[in-house]
């Protein structure tokens, strides 16, 4: 008994490990913008904007958990407190002032808790402070182009890169071929319009999600506080291709971003990428 005692002991522990080297591996992960592996929650903000949705989820969470709590405790009360046996002879009580005005009171005190942190949030979200920098994305079947007006109008496409052709440090659905580039600490606006179908411009990590619809030009904004690569996907139904026009936003210094706009403007002055050269084919095939 004592040696199979040990041996589930030491199976627990090694569970235990593993699961901590899980958490570990998936908390590293989750700083590159990427969905990871038992994620329950958001993945890890790196703008204003979603340090305020984690914040206000947050709140929402413990409202709704004591409202729950406080309702299973009702019905169990009823349950066994006003059932026939107990409560043979019902109360012909038909109205309780104190009852009806606090449960008219209570849900306006509790909505007020809520509207408030809420309207800031969309005036967070909608009012686009003065940008730094203006990025122009277009969502296609089934990729995005971006355009830099700001440093020069270069543009260039974006599509999904093949499973087969993936380099081990890249997400598989998530990793394309040429990525949007912004400096960190930096306000950005994002004008988004789709050229063909309604699209939908969404990257978790920013708190971003904006329909691309086409002849209405849209926008939203973030501002990046740490440097690394970032994935989005499309969030609209576009298609048969819908699952595969991710989005990868990299965030580099400012150097780093002047260099590569010098190297953008002559590695895209004149280049045009074919609609036939889409990723279009299942992840299985790819």
């Amino acid at each position: 008994m004592q040696v199979m005692s040990r041996q589930i002991s030491a199976k627990l522990v090694a569970a235990a490990a593993a699961a901590a080297v899980v958490f570990a591996a998936g908390s590293a992960l989750a700083a590159y913008g990427q969905p990871v592996d038992w994620q329950l929650g958001f993945q890890q903000s790196v703008t204003p904007v979603m340090d305020y949705i984690a914040w206000f989820h947050d709140l929402l969470l413990w409202i709704i958990t004591g409202i729950t709590l406080f309702v299973l405790a009702l019905l169990g009360i009823v349950v066994v407190k006003f059932n026939a046996k107990a409560n043979p002879v019902p109360s012909k009580t038909t109205h309780n002032t104190f009852l009806e005005v606090a449960w008219t009171v209570i849900p306006v005190l509790i909505l007020g808790i809520i509207v408030v942190p809420s309207f800031r949030l969309l005036f967070l979200q909608l009012n686009t402070p003065e940008a730094e920098l203006t990025i122009k994305a277009t969502g296609k079947q089934w990729f995005w182009s971006y355009t830099y007006p700001d440093n020069g109008k270069f543009e260039f496409d974006s599509l999904m890169i093949p499973t087969k052709d993936l380099k081990p440090d890249q997400p598989r659905l998530l990793a394309v071929d040429n990525e949007m580039v912004v400096p960190v600490n930096k306000i950005v606006r994002v004008q988004v319009i789709g050229a063909d179908v309604i699209h939908a411009f969404a990257v978790p990590s920013f708190g971003i999600k904006i329909d691309a619809i086409p002849g209405r030009l849209n926008e939203t904004w973030f501002k990046a506080t740490r440097e690394g690569v970032y994935y989005g996907q499309c969030s609209e139904l576009c298609g048969k291709d819908h699952a595969f026009m991710p989005i990868a936003v990299r965030v580099v210094s400012d150097q780093a971003f002047t260099a590569w706009v010098a190297e953008a403007k002559k590695k895209f002055a004149n280049s045009e990428t074919p609609v036939n050269q889409v990723a279009s084919a299942s992840p299985a095939g790819n």
